[in-house]
């Protein structure tokens, strides 16, 4: 996995890939792992297996590993 560093304050943009059972799961359902992980504003778009995430992060800087399922991940202006 990759390594990427979120910054505070800061508003993030991921596009999510899913595979073939995952892509069966509601958007609200894949918003709650980016509100588990300490994301707030999560809005998810899209079905099936392409998805959309926006979200902001209000806590200090930290760096975690990606998971599989974000295929892109950048950060966006407010």
């Amino acid at each position: 996995m990759t390594a990427y560093t979120v910054r505070k304050g800061k508003r993030y943009q991921a596009t999510i890939a899913l595979n073939w059972v995952e892509r069966l799961a509601s958007n609200e359902m894949v918003a709650q792992p980016f509100r588990d992980a300490g994301f707030v504003d999560v809005t998810v778009m899209g079905e099936g297996g392409a998805r959309q995430a926006t979200a902001r992060w209000p806590h200090d800087d930290a760096t975690a590993e990606i998971p599989s399922q974000i295929a892109s991940i950048a950060e966006i202006e407010v």
